[in-house]
């Protein structure tokens, strides 16, 4: 399972324009899931380095070498940074693969598209989002202009990397702004080549700058940052909770914020004769990379008629998962990002068993004999609702299944939790499945099967699972831009 990285490797941090070691020279190790091996030493950046990109970003700012230019030269630089993008494809997918331990197939066929449709589609709306003017009479006219923020920051998960650097810099960029990345200190490695590769495609030196570094150090230092105008994370809920805490420390800066989840999958009775189907779908949704996804469905709540039929399925489907080396185009399931993941879902399963679940399949560490962090997919049973394997966020590869009585049961069990990040109902009753959509509290609801929608559609949380905006769709550029009234009294 030995894996090399494709070259370049890039392991320092990017600020104007250039690869530059941390000022203090520190480093951090990037270690492989699969085999628990060192990968890479990356420089850690901490307040100084992210003060020099903060710097480097406002004078590229401030000179207008990109605020300023025309939207349709804006849209010509994204859409040569796609042609890069497509031309290293192979590439991004394996460092990614190996960096984050995802299986080579889901970073080929699904990670890297998504990263690379999500810049064309930005680049395409850059030049086709108007202001507007007000009905203000004979005697005045009221414009509403949008303008770029100034500078963002762009905290990272380490679960999809790539693509959610594409998420956060698509509007951002597409709109003016000039950005610092602050990216996961586990999977960095494609963060710091998809920098270089803007630079190539003609993006000016400082519009896009990387500070790779531990969270508590260099993230933090970019959320209390006073020349810092937005923030946008995405991660836990209480990390969450400290960019609200250095926003107001600070400058007030914009936070915008997509947390955690724990999403509800309802199967109601009417599903009896395609439960095959629903169960390859919902296992999909509960394990797909490796779990290690906020809107995982990991709360599979089932109409208690069909509970016995449902788990067979279910487990049936779960078991044709491919547990393996992530660089094997068979697996379907890689190793968890690191060690303590490994741990937090193992006690999970463990301690829900000791307090009377069943475990139907899965549950036991695999593949030790590598050095790495596998799970398997495991489904439990017998699970109450006041469990914590059925309340609090695992990040792993475990669904639990509760039963429900009837439709009004299931939204209840589905809200009686703090998130509200997303949900799926199956269902063939299109009254039953409209009442579960529009009662659930959920950004996203997908019906009839697992989706988080599309780059057209807005993307973002409910309770704690969100706060101050949405990814995608055009409303993502209002997290980017500032909305100003010019009134024009005529004389």
């Amino acid at each position: 399972m030995t894996a090399t990285l494709p070259e370049p490797v890039r392991t320092l941090a990017y600020l104007d324009g250039a690869f530059v070691p941390a000022a203090s020279g520190a480093t951090f190790e990037s270690i492989d899931p699969a085999t628990g091996t060192k990968l890479a030493d990356i420089a850690a950046c901490d307040a100084e380095d992210v003060d020099r990109a903060v710097a480097s970003a406002r004078a590229a700012f401030e000179s207008g070498a990109w605020s300023r230019k025309h939207p349709s030269e804006r849209r010509e630089v994204l859409l040569k940074l796609v042609a890069l993008l497509e031309e290293n494809l192979e590439d991004l997918a394996l460092t990614e693969a190996i960096d984050a331990g995802k299986p080579i197939t889901d970073c080929r066929e699904f990670d890297l598209p998504d990263t690379i449709n999500s810049i064309r589609w930005y680049a395409e709306a850059a030049d086709k989002l108007f202001g507007k003017t007000t009905p203000a009479g004979d005697g005045a006219v009221g414009m509403i202009v949008h303008e770029p923020i100034g500078v963002v920051g762009a905290v990272l998960p380490w679960n999809f990397p790539l693509a959610m650097l594409a998420w956060k810099l698509g509007p951002a960029l597409a709109s003016g702004n000039s950005v610092v990345v602050k990216p996961p200190e586990l999977t960095t490695l494609t963060t710091l080549r998809f920098a270089e590769l803007a630079t190539e495609a003609g993006l000016p030196d400082g519009v896009l700058n990387v500070v790779p570094g531990l969270g508590h150090v260099t993230g933090k230092a970019l959320g209390q940052h006073g020349d810092v105008d937005a923030i946008s994370f995405t991660g836990s809920n209480e990390v969450g909770r400290e960019f609200l805490r250095y926003s107001a420390e600070s400058n007030l800066k914009k936070v915008v914020l997509e947390l955690g989840g724990k999403a509800p999958q309802i199967v109601t009775a009417d599903n009896a004769d395609r439960l095959e189907l629903v169960a390859e779908d919902l296992a999909e949704a509960a394990f797909g990379n490796m779990g290690q996804n906020c809107t995982a469905g990991s709360r599979i709540l089932v109409d208690a008629s069909i509970l016995d039929d449902f788990v067979d399925a279910l487990v049936a489907a779960t078991e044709k998962a491919v547990v393996g080396d992530p660089l094997d185009p068979a697996t379907t399931i890689g190793a968890l990002v690191e060690e303590s993941a490994l741990h937090r879902v193992a006690r999970y399963v463990d301690e829900a068993v000791a307090d009377g679940a069943t475990v139907r399949t899965g549950g036991e560490q695999v593949l030790e004999e590598t050095g790495g962090w596998f799970y398997p997919p495991t489904v439990v049973t017998d699970v109450r609702e006041d469990m914590a394997i059925a309340r609090e966020e695992i990040f792993g590869p475990v669904v639990v299944v509760l039963p429900f009585t009837d439709l009004e049961d299931a939204i209840r069990i589905a809200n009686d939790t703090p998130y509200g990040l997303a949900a799926t109902v199956w269902s063939r009753d299109i009254d039953d499945a409209l009442t579960a959509a529009r009662s659930v509290r959920a950004g996203t609801v997908a019906v009839n099967g697992y989706s988080e929608g599309d780059i057209t559609t807005p993307f973002g949380g409910y309770k704690e699972s969100g706060f101050g905006g949405r990814d995608n769709g055009l409303e993502a550029f209002a997290q980017y831009t500032e909305t100003k009234t010019i009134w024009i009294t005529l004389r």
